[in-house]
This record gives C-alpha cells, sequence and structure tokens, in this order.
C-alpha cells in the first residue's frame, strides 16, 4: 500500500496555486495578496486630532489648575474634513474635532474633559505636554512602506489598510472554487422521507464545510446514484465552473462504485490503497484541458472527511497560494491506551484539552458521525505502532 506521506506529496506535486487577477476589494476577502502593497503617502496624511477638544499653544496652558483653570479665548471650530487654513494664535484656542487637522502654531490638544466646554471662552483645568492627543502624520504608515507582503490572506483588517492606503482592487489569488458532489443511490436528501436503505446524505454538508473553513468556496450538488454515465455527465458538466472537484463514496473494491467506474477508463485519475486508517481506498487525478484536479474519497463520513484534512486541505492551501505540507500537530498526552492495526497509520478522533492531554472518543468506526462531530483533534498513531500507553505521547492534529 501506499503511504500517507507519498500520497500527499503526489497531489501537491500536482496541484497549481490559481492564477492571480486583479480583485475589487468588495469580493477580495479570503484572496491571497500576489503583490505587495505600498502606501502612497503618510498615514495619517497629516497631523490630526485624537479627541474632541481644543488645539492650544501648550505654553499658554502650563499654569491650568482645578482651582485656578486658565481661561483663553476660542477663535474658531475645526471639524473632521475641514480644508479651510487655521492656525492658532498666543493666548487663543480652536475647539477642534476627532480626526480634524491640527491647525498651524497648535502643539497640543486639550480633551473636553479637562475644561468647562466653552465655546466662545474655555476654562481649562489641566495642562497639557507638547503632542497630546495628536496624532501625527506618518506615525502608523511612511509614504513608500509596504502595508502588506505577497502571501498575506485579506481579512477585515487588510481591507481595511488596503482601503487606508487607496487601493480599489488588487492582484491576488482567489478563493478556489470548489465543486463537491456525493455518489450513492441510498442518498436522499435531508427533510425528505426514509425509504428502506435509504440514508440521509451528510457528507456533502460536511466537506462544503471544510472547504469554505479552509478557504475556498464550495459549491454542493445533489448525490448521484451508482450509474457511471450519469455521474459522469453530471461531473463533466461542472468542471467548468471548478477549480477542483470532490466526490465522496464510489471507490471502494465492490460492485456498484460509480467514480472508479467512470474515471479509470480516463487514465488521468488514480485509484489505490493507502496504509492509513480510516480511509484506506483514495482516488486522485485530473481532469479536462484545464487539468482540474479530483479528489475521490470514500463515503464513509468519518473516512471522507479525516481524508479532506490530510489530503484536500493541503492542496487548498498550495492552490491560494500559502505554504502547503501535512496538517500541523501538537503533542499531548493520552489519557487513555489506543490500538492501531500494523502497517498502517491510524486518525483516531479525540478531545484535546487545554491541558495538553487527549483522550480518545469510544466510537471509532469509519461510519460512526456522532463520535466525529464530538471531537476536535486527530490522535495520530504511526504505521510500526499497535498499542499505545495511557500517558504516552503522541502528535496530534487539531480539528
Amino acid at each position: 500500500m501506499k503511504s500517507v506521506d507519498a500520497h500527499l506529496a503526489e497531489i501537491l506535486a500536482t496541484v497549481r496555486p490559481i492564477d492571480p487577477v486583479g480583485i475589487g476589494l468588495d469580493s477580495a476577502l479570503g484572496a491571497v495578496l500576489a503583490e505587495d502593497v505600498r502606501s502612497p503617502v503618510a498615514l495619517p496624511p497629516f497631523d490630526n486630532s485624537a479627541m474632541d477638544g481644543y488645539a492650544v499653544r501648550a505654553g499658554d496652558v502650563a499654569a491650568a489648575t482645578e482651582a485656578d483653570p486658565v481661561v483663553l479665548p476660542v477663535t474658531v471650530d475645526v471639524a473632521a474634513g475641514d480644508t479651510a487654513p487655521r492656525a492658532v494664535g498666543p493666548g487663543h484656542v480652536t475647539r477642534i474635532m476627532t480626526g480634524a487637522p491640527v491647525p498651524a502654531g497648535a502643539d497640543a490638544v486639550v480633551p473636553v474633559e479637562w475644561t468647562d466646554g466653552g465655546t466662545d471662552r474655555v476654562a481649562i483645568r489641566r495642562p497639557a505636554r507638547v503632542g497630546n492627543a495628536i496624532r501625527r502624520s506618518g506615525e502608523d504608515v511612511r509614504a513608500g512602506d509596504v502595508v502588506l507582503g505577497a502571501g498575506t490572506t485579506i481579512g477585515p483588517a487588510q481591507l481595511g489598510i488596503l482601503a487606508g492606503v487607496g487601493r480599489h482592487a488588487v492582484l491576488a489569488r482567489s478563493r478556489p472554487r470548489v465543486v463537491v458532489l456525493s455518489t450513492g443511490a441510498e442518498l436522499v436528501e435531508p427533510g425528505s422521507p426514509l425509504g428502506p436503505g435509504q440514508i440521509w446524505e451528510s457528507n456533502s454538508f460536511t466537506l462544503v464545510a471544510a472547504v469554505r473553513q479552509a478557504g475556498g468556496e464550495a459549491t454542493r450538488r445533489r448525490a448521484v446514484g451508482d450509474d457511471p454515465a450519469e455521474f459522469l455527465e453530471t461531473l463533466e458538466g461542472l468542471l467548468g465552473a471548478a477549480d477542483a472537484v470532490i466526490t465522496s463514496g464510489g471507490i471502494s473494491m465492490g460492485a456498484y462504485e460509480p467514480v472508479k467506474e467512470a474515471l479509470s477508463p480516463l487514465e488521468t485519475v488514480r485509484f489505490e490503497k493507502i496504509a492509513m486508517q480510516p480511509g484506506m481506498p483514495q482516488g486522485f487525478g485530473v481532469l479536462g484541458e484545464r487539468q482540474v484536479p479530483i479528489f475521490t474519497l470514500p463515503g464513509n463520513p468519518v473516512s471522507s472527511y479525516v481524508s479532506f484534512v490530510l489530503f484536500v486541505k493541503p492542496a487548498l492551501a498550495k492552490m491560494r497560494g500559502l505554504p502547503d505540507g501535512p496538517p500541523a500537530t501538537v503533542t499531548a498526552a493520552l489519557t487513555a491506551g489506543a490500538r492501531s492495526p500494523a502497517g498502517r497509520r491510524s486518525f483516531l478522533r479525540g478531545v484535546l484539552d487545554a491541558k495538553g492531554s487527549v483522550t480518545p472518543v469510544h466510537r471509532q468506526g469509519s461510519h460512526q458521525l456522532a463520535a466525529l462531530a464530538g471531537a476536535n483533534a486527530l490522535i495520530v498513531v504511526p504505521e510500526d505502532v499497535t498499542e499505545l500507553p495511557e500517558g504516552a505521547t503522541v502528535e496530534v492534529i487539531p480539528l
């Protein structure tokens, strides 16, 4: 059987980063920058007030106290967005609002809370040091500074700084478009009544959520039955709108395996046994002129999700232009013993706590979705280990 590491290496050697395109800020959330973004101006672009208050000359209010306030005339109001040239002469103040340009001659801002709030004359009860409550030009960003580097994932804060330096669009890699398709004649849509031998289809919902959590855009298609021709026709209709395809089911060794039967003749998708549990049957390859990657995952719910974590998630990272490789692990101490079949790398579902301990869940069957829903980690048991005692140190993949 092929090793987990070899299968992942083959996948990562095949998938390619998505070509970068110009993306408007309204659509850029979750995209990954393909350029360094520099600020054309200093931020803030001018000295401005950090508070509502009064722009003063610090020397004029140095003697102010609660008992003996300094009273000065107010010459004008300066609001945020004021573009008129303003100045503060000796012995005078201007009333100023947060974000407004600091008038020439002023070297401090007295917060309104330190005053009586006067509009014609103001009593100032505390001194203000030079620079008090003033945001200096360039104290956040200097003109020409790189504010975001290539390879940065664009989140809310990144969108804010992009807009703040005047960018309306950026060169970036979009979130990969992934189509998810389940197979099986026994599958019916949730909410529909169950007939004899039927189950509600769940894998596609799990996989769509996993894709979105991993930074992709996912589209779910209704499950198709066990007819290879129907599967292939459905698949061909989806390729034009996909950067990757994920299927679940139809790849095992028995009869009625539509995914394997439909794709094997193309000779661009390989179906193999991987030395792992759960998820031994796996398939991967490319389809069509655009060489769209397709991940054919097992149909058992736990096997499908574990396969996504191990193989699809790293591939999506590479497609996004992010660092790829095996899932990150942490070490933890087992709170109970665990067993694993010889020659396979096991990924036991477990509950990882904040103290660095991990507890295997009681039900480890590849069909037991409820146990997976109660887990937050995968406990990795190496191929050459068949039994681990309580207290053993293990590698754990947080979910």
